[in-house]
């Protein structure tokens, strides 16, 4: 879901109140300053029966502070994420470890003598295989941004069809 709100304090509270009331799980959380000054954009990640869902909508969208909500599906929307992925690999696998990372189109973001930070950004599958695969390279930590989207536009031949 992703919505675009006022910028002020007490929104982001107002809305996940509301969710949680309605028994749902957030998965992720991502907030940032929207195109248009004042307005921030929230993205929220969670599972749900459509109907349901489409209650926690219309009720979000009744909330004084909101200009604008709408559901997204990860196959209507460009959805992205961030991770940084902290290894503590061992000096023999390092050439392996940086395959992974080329392949991956990861970054490496901070370097010690016991450690090796790397940023991924993609799809949160993208983010889960490179996770699954750095634990057998001695994964130590691993932060994450939640996910971030916006709808896919329609191009004319969808909408005409």
């Amino acid at each position: 879901m992703s919505a675009l709100v006022e910028d002020k304090p007490g929104v982001l509270f107002r809305i996940t109140n509301l969710i949680r009331r309605k028994s749902f799980n957030i998965e992720s959380i991502a907030v940032g300053p929207a195109e248009i000054p004042g307005l921030a954009r929230m993205t929220f990640t969670m599972l749900s029966e459509y109907e349901r869902f489409d209650q926690v909508i219309k009720t979000i969208d009744g909330l004084i502070d909101v200009r604008n909500v709408e559901p997204l599906e990860m196959r209507d929307a460009t959805v992205r994420e961030l991770a940084l992925v902290k290894l503590s690999g061992q000096p023999a696998s390092k050439p392996e470890i940086m395959h992974y990372i080329d392949t991956f189109r990861g970054n490496i973001v901070d370097v010690s003598p016991s450690t090796l930070t790397v940023e991924i950004s993609g799809d949160p599958d993208k983010i889960n295989a490179f996770i699954k695969l750095a634990k057998s390279f001695g994964l130590s930590e691993v932060a994450r941004t939640g996910a971030v989207a916006l709808s896919r536009e329609m191009s004319s031949t969808e909408a005409s069809a």
